[in-house]
């Protein structure tokens, strides 16, 4: 199991069976406190009618506790469902308290749980310490032992508050999950304006004379035709300058560049379940012409980890270094995963090999551990100086 894993699925509903089964693993953890109530019922200290709906009301208990913990962790419910849910949970834990004994007090720690769990922080905050004093209450009613009382109220007033920093958290994943989802809604609205602006900068002046300009041409044509040729040859020199400009301003919007992909590369690795490790700045200043290159080829990479090679984990780092040649960037990508020979070159690494080749860049592969031969580690350098190649 990934460690990642559970924390990207806090606050978010399971996707598949698998997230199903952690969310349950985690929820369902803490059911080990239920063996008193179940070992009271294996000794036969209850006649067979008694441990008979002794043993429908755990299995109705444990069900509720289930599903209202589970679905609210992952969808908030209703709050008259869940105050009525709970209020169930706290009279059937009552009865089978008075009827059964002792050792089903234990389900008034369940109780301050869910309450935890599912209700805001200032109504848990006060109904957590009645359902405790409620167990002590009936404790003391009964001919119950008083250190068994006195260790019940500790795991239900713990667990009771514990369940509320789990809840906070979750709810504030999910307000910062809809927070970065909203920053980078906006920030896409806001490129795409200032590419209406450019574009509008850079064709406005150019539509509005070429529109003149064929007009003009269309009223010296029966009787200038000489006059309307020249008018002719305007339009296509400044529609031809409109061509360029329009495809320099495309062309600095389609370059990537590295500290977009490394972010790109951390949301695709961790949305894989896959662990992360890069860095979150890129070296200031870099030449354009080798910071492109090293962009696309870290998207490959990473995409090459997410879908081929099946790892737990991925690392990303830039190294600046010195060589004999001069001054370089030094990119790696190294995965844990099944690895590979790095004897053929696919698609991709032939991709990556040209681009390279622009810049007098170099790619190294092997195997992340020499030993076993698993996982895969691809080195690129890319030189940081003056003299860059036919790139430049």
């Amino acid at each position: 199991m990934n460690d990642d894993e559970t924390f990207v699925g806090i606050g978010r509903p399971p996707t598949n069976r698998r997230q199903v089964g952690v969310k349950l693993l985690w929820i369902g953890i803490w059911l080990a406190f239920m063996s008193a109530p179940v070992k009271d019922l294996i000794d036969g200290n209850h006649t067979p009618l008694a441990a008979g709906l002794g043993a429908l009301g755990l299995l109705v208990f444990v069900g509720t506790y289930l599903v209202l913990v589970f679905r609210h962790t992952s969808k908030a419910l209703d709050r008259r469902r869940v105050g009525a849910a709970i209020t169930f949970l706290g009279v059937l834990a009552a009865v089978l308290s008075l009827t059964l004994g002792t050792p089903w007090l234990v389900l008034f720690v369940y109780v301050s749980v869910t309450v935890g769990a599912t209700l805001p922080l200032r109504t848990a905050g006060w109904l957590i310490p009645v359902v405790t004093a409620v167990l002590v209450g009936l404790g003391l009613t009964g001919d119950h032992p008083r250190e068994v009382i006195t260790a019940l109220v500790f795991p239900a007033l713990l667990g009771g508050f514990a369940m509320t920093g789990v809840r906070q958290m979750i709810r504030t994943t999910i307000e910062l999950r809809e927070a970065r989802a909203t920053v980078a809604q906006l920030a896409a609205n806001e490129e795409r304006l200032r590419l209406a602006r450019d574009l509008h900068d850079l064709l406005g002046h150019s539509l509005s004379l070429i529109t003149l300009k064929s007009e003009l041409a269309g009223r010296m044509l029966p009787d200038h035709p000489e006059q309307a040729a020249l008018q002719v040859a305007d339009i296509e020199q400044v529609s031809r300058q409109a061509l360029v400009d329009v495809r320099s301003a495309v062309t600095g919007y389609r370059r990537p560049t590295l500290p977009g992909e490394l972010a790109g590369a951390r949301t695709a690795l961790v949305a894989a379940g896959i662990v992360a490790d890069i860095p979150t700045d890129a070296p200031a200043e870099l030449p354009e012409k080798p910071e492109e290159v090293l962009a696309w080829a870290l998207r490959e990479a990473v995409t090459n980890v997410v879908r081929h090679s099946g790892a737990r984990r991925c690392a990303v780092t830039l190294t600046p270094c010195q060589t004999l040649g001069g001054r370089v960037l030094e990119l790696r990508v190294a995965d844990d995963g099944r690895g590979g020979s790095g004897t053929k070159a696919g698609n991709g690494l032939t991709g990556i090999s040209e681009r390279l080749a622009t810049v007098d860049g170099t790619l190294t592969t092997r195997a992340t551990d020499s030993v076993s031969g698993k996982g895969f580690t691809l080195t690129l350098s890319v030189p940081l100086g003056s003299g860059l190649g036919s790139g430049e």
